[in-house]
């Protein structure tokens, strides 16, 4: 039995001209769960990892925490789908970043109403016309699950792999694990906390969702980093 654990990349700079780098707190929930899967993951075959700078950022800071010296390799299926397209199609003020700042930073709770205008303009991507996105949803579920085929086939029938990414890869491969309708999946998504861990075997009869969001590893003394985006 085969096991790839999926880690969800620490969190990013939320408001920030560039999302794509880690926050201190990402950067800290990073090396904290390096330390705890020191002890867990005892033994690492390959570790893979999104083409994003938060992917790798996530990779280098847990991997120097769990004192493995496995060289990362790129597997652009584990990106991110694109967020940006994903508003401004469905507001399209918002192809102009600067005016979706403003807007949200204006808001007496910045981080819950931009939760709600994503979470309206996932739901158009899902459900609405796949035509007018550069990369439907069916496209971008595809291509995660062949993402985890090429970590598969690379591992072989008994190996051991960290994949460093993002909540929509990792919700659509739970999504095709637990065939939980399109409708559905993102629930998986909204709840998903930084630096979280999901765990999927495999073997003869097939592949399973084993574990999925753990992030006991911030309960208790470090409830502080636990953080959703």
């Amino acid at each position: 039995m085969g096991a790839v654990y999926f880690v969800r990349h620490g969190q990013a700079s939320f408001g920030q001209a560039d999302y794509d780098q880690l926050s201190d707190t990402g950067f800290e929930q990073a090396r904290v769960l390096g330390e705890v899967l020191r002890s867990r993951v005892l033994k690492l075959d390959a570790v893979f990892m999104g083409t994003l700078a938060r992917h790798r950022q996530t990779a280098e800071t847990c991997l120097a925490a769990m004192g493995m010296d496995v060289p990362p390799q790129v597997l652009a299926g584990f990106d991110e789908f694109n967020h940006d397209e994903l508003l401004h199609r469905h507001t399209p003020r918002y192809a102009d970043a600067a005016v979706l700042r403003e807007e949200i930073s204006k808001a007496a709770d910045p981080r819950r109403a931009f939760q709600e205008l994503f979470s309206q303009a996932v739901a158009r991507w899902v459900n609405g016309p796949a035509e007018e996105y550069t990369e439907s949803w069916p496209a971008f579920r595809q291509r995660c699950t062949q993402a985890l085929e090429t970590v598969l086939q690379a591992l072989g029938p008994s190996g051991t792999a960290l994949v460093f990414t993002s909540a929509g890869p990792i919700s659509a491969v739970c999504q095709g694990l637990l065939h939980i309708p399109d409708e559905h999946a993102f629930q998986l998504n909204w709840t998903m906390a930084n630096a979280a861990v999901t765990k999927v075997i495999y073997g003869e009869r097939g592949r399973y969702l084993s574990t999925l969001n753990e992030h006991a590893h911030f309960e208790g003394a470090r409830r502080a980093l636990i953080t959703y985006r």
